[in-house]
């Protein structure tokens, strides 16, 4: 679904991400770990065409993310805040987001009414422009708004933080409801090392912008990655 070939970025003579060979299955649950700086965000804004690369390409379906708009009509991500808009209140966001995936606002409100224990009715109905919520309420409508119009691939980077325990428990329910639909590619970056493993089949590590650890999911994956992240 997804192949990368000898992508790097390098900022001002400095090379922050440099993977010469991955590939991410259709259907696969991926999880990306590393410290700050490791070059997580960097490799999705890079999926994304957010940032162009300095060598090498990546694929989505067989379309080069970076000379084709195509991969976008099945590609639902949420990186951060910049991705709302900010004066559009919620539900006029998500029926933006449905219109430019085919859906109605019939379908829109059906997929949306699912969500409501993780909105926990502090989202809809309010009267609130997406600018004016928290930063976990913005996140929540992000992470939805990702998943309207059954996309083939969904990016989340850091979908945890910033939300509160109940939030987290309840998002790595869906997630893992999520990913056990084996036609959905699934990516997922955190520092959260506990949810991340009970919620992706196979976990990638970044250090320094390089891949260290390429782990297919396991009972001791969890103590794997605690031990190796306490050198």
């Amino acid at each position: 679904m997804i192949q990368v070939k000898d992508i790097s970025k390098t900022y001002a003579g400095t090379t922050v991400l440099t993977i010469n060979d991955l590939d991410i299955p259709k259907g696969q649950s991926f999880g990306l770990v590393g410290n700050n700086g490791a070059g997580k965000t960097t490799f999705f804004n890079l999926l994304l065409d957010l940032i162009k690369p300095t060598t090498g390409r990546i694929e989505s379906n067989r379309i080069q993310v970076d000379k084709s708009e195509d991969w976008k009509s099945f590609t639902g991500s949420f990186i951060d805040e910049s991705f709302l808009i900010g004066y559009l209140t919620p539900e006029e966001y998500f029926y933006f987001i449905g219109d430019l995936r085919g859906q109605n606002k019939a379908d829109v409100d059906a997929f949306v009414k699912q969500f409501d224990d993780i909105f926990n009715g502090e989202i809809l109905g309010k009267k609130k422009y997406l600018r004016d919520l928290s930063k976990g309420n913005q996140k929540k409508a992000g992470i939805v708004a990702a998943l309207i119009g059954n996309p083939e691939v969904v990016i989340l980077d850091e979908p945890f933080a910033n939300l509160d325990p109940t939030t987290q428990i309840r998002l790595k329910q869906m997630l893992k409801t999520l990913v056990d639909n084996k036609d959905i590619t699934v990516l997922i970056s955190s520092h959260d090392l506990g949810h991340v493993t009970e919620v992706c089949e196979r976990i990638v590590v970044l250090d320094k912008g390089n891949v260290i650890k390429d782990i297919k999911t396991s009972e001791a994956t969890l103590k794997e990655l605690e031990a190796h992240f306490a050198l």
